[in-house]
């Protein structure tokens, strides 16, 4: 069963609290997404750092449930 939009963005939240989260379901299926995730704890970490923080957040749905994620990560412009 394909994850929700709202429930990723929901576990993202839940980890990183102060994220900006945008999510795009790329072909209407459920399964192909695109995530911008802005938050301050990526400060000083590398791009790999970062997105392996997100994927820790979606707790090994990643190539399950959710079948891609296109992620672009950052720190916000202070």
């Amino acid at each position: 069963m394909p994850m929700d939009a709202r429930e990723i963005e929901s576990m993202i939240r839940e980890a990183l609290p102060d994220a900006q989260v945008e999510i795009k379901d790329l072909a209407g299926d459920g399964d192909h997404y695109a995530a911008t995730v802005i938050s301050s704890a990526f400060r000083g970490k590398t791009r790999v750092a970062q997105h392996q923080m997100v994927y820790g957040a979606l707790q090994g749905r990643m190539g399950g449930v959710l079948h891609a994620l296109a992620l672009t990560t950052g720190v916000p412009q202070d």
